[in-house]
């Protein structure tokens, strides 16, 4: 086919991303949402984002970080705007912690450019955290912070610069393959297609092509502490970090709004839900005194209330690793979801493999690990 049409499903940053790459390779593209883009019910939103290069999840992730890093300038160049701040990254805890030692495992294994802290130059380079004595803090300049709403409009405005049509509010009713496609049905239109790219992050178990695939919903929730004096905890002063200390486990997020550190707690749990269209707008009172008793213990320079709370819905899969690939049993179909809460750093280079699966049917980047049919 010479321009193929192509229908996206899911105007996430990964279904924003693979739109962009697919329009300015040429296709035809149709990109769906029952929501606005950049909204905040999904892993696409809650101000900020992780970008990192040492990566805890598998070295394997190194070329691909790499190369989504250099998609990210080339987005800020086509739309525009600032995305990526690096700003470093911090890797906070013991030690022999296993995250600690992964992330300086592939630090070494990649010759990334890092930097081992003990607890005495931590405190005295990094006042904005507490340190106990048997912590290290692993250094990552290479790492930083995205801003997710921003990204996912620039990604399908320069989309639909290349000529995409992007239409919120078009809730996908069926998806059903035809003998020359596939038929796209909304709540108000009718779509054939070529090719569909299903990108629907925790609404995957929505559609009747996924409900074979194991994908469990799960709820981020996002706290923010207002700084005593911003000014020290803004990227400049204040490296992004990941935080796995004894009493509590937590990613910890720089001021970008004026006044507050975002920190999404990981040793809380992430709930389960039925569908993200049950997600609660805010956190139980004892989630919140928890993640508060964190504050107070480990960020001594924020007010240890927090005056913000966000909740987002995630699609999470049994390994924790992507569904990326052709959708099993389905030639005509690709499949993105499932990212289980670190997807948003690579979408752009997801968005690039799933062009190129779409358009060629392969991608020379490795995805071996990511293959759907891992679990058919």
């Amino acid at each position: 086919m010479s321009r193929p049409r192509v229908a996206v499903i899911g105007t996430g940053v990964i279904g924003a991303m693979t739109s962009w790459q697919l329009a300015r390779r040429g296709a035809d593209v149709l990109a769906l949402d029952t929501h606005s883009p950049g909204h905040d019910r999904g892993a696409s939103a809650g101000e900020s984002r992780i970008f990192r290069t040492a990566y805890k999840e598998g070295s394997h992730y190194v070329p691909l970080l790499q190369r989504a890093e250099r998609l990210w300038r080339d987005l800020e160049r086509a739309a525009g705007t600032e995305l990526l701040t690096l700003c470093g990254g911090l890797t906070i805890g013991p030690a022999d912690h296993p995250d600690v030692q992964a992330v300086r495992r592939c630090a070494e294994a990649h010759d990334l450019d890092h930097e081992v802290l003990d607890a005495a130059q931590a405190r005295k380079r990094f006042p904005q955290h507490r340190f106990d004595d048997d912590e290290v803090a692993v250094l990552d300049p290479a790492a930083g912070v995205l801003r997710p709403e921003p990204a996912v409009q620039a990604a399908l405005r320069v989309a639909a610069d290349e000529g995409a049509e992007v239409l919120p509010h078009h809730r996908v009713t069926d998806v059903a393959e035809t003998a020359r496609g596939w038929r796209i049905s909304s709540d108000s239109s009718t779509f054939d297609v070529d090719h569909v790219v299903f990108a629907p992050g925790p609404w995957a178990p929505a559609l009747e092509p996924l409900r074979s695939l194991p994908i469990e919903v799960r709820m981020i929730t996002a706290c923010w502490f207002a700084a005593r004096d911003p000014g020290a905890h803004r990227p400049e002063e204040m490296p992004i970090a990941i935080r796995r200390h004894r009493d509590a486990g937590f990613s910890c997020f720089p001021v970008l709004d004026g006044v507050s550190v975002k920190v999404v707690p990981h040793h809380l749990g992430w709930p389960t839900l039925q569908s993200p269209d049950e997600l609660p707008r805010s956190a139980a009172p004892a989630f919140a005194r928890a993640a508060s008793d964190a504050a107070q213990r480990l960020l001594p320079g924020v007010t240890p209330h927090p005056v913000r709370i966000g909740t987002y819905a995630e699609g999470f899969t049994p390994d924790e690793h992507a569904l990326l690939g052709p959708l099993p049993g389905h030639p005509g179909a690709t499949v993105m979801t499932g990212f289980s809460g670190h997807g948003f750093k690579l979408a752009p280079v997801f968005g690039e493999i799933g062009a190129d699966l779409v358009l060629r049917g392969s991608t020379a980047h490795d995805t071996r690990h990511l293959d759907p049919h891992r679990f058919a």
